[in-house]
């Protein structure tokens, strides 16, 4: 069963890094999420994103391979892919590019939900 633990948090890091791409500028992001970023500010705060997705993509993949961060990484995992499906469903009205990523993000929870299960039965 640890191996499927690891091969859970490795594909949810995979998708969390997915969006690193658009550190690298305003077309990758454009290309990512179709949506327009007028003005510098947007997109200033689009690029850090895309740092912070990458930290915590990499964070999932050496925790797949380290039992003792686990807990903690599956839980940094479903806080992040919890809100932003929250977030998402709160507001409505986004493009596909961004449906894209719910779903994604919906795939992702399943993955955590699936570990977190077998983590903590495991335990005992």
């Amino acid at each position: 069963m640890a191996k499927v633990i690891t091969g859970l948090l490795v594909l949810v890091g995979i998708i969390h890094l997915l969006p690193v791409s658009g550190v690298l500028g305003v077309e990758r992001l454009v290309a990512l999420y179709g949506i327009s970023l007028g003005e510098p500010n947007i997109e200033i705060l689009m690029r850090h994103r895309a740092v912070l997705f990458g930290l915590l993509g990499l964070f999932l993949v050496y925790a797949a391979f380290r039992p003792t961060l686990q807990r903690l990484a599956i839980i940094a995992g479903f806080v992040s892919v919890v809100s932003f499906i929250g977030i998402a469903w709160s507001v409505g009205g986004y493009n596909e590019s961004v449906h894209k990523v719910v779903i994604a993000d919906i795939i992702a929870l399943v993955a955590l939900i699936v570990a977190g299960v077998i983590h903590v039965v495991g335990r005992k």
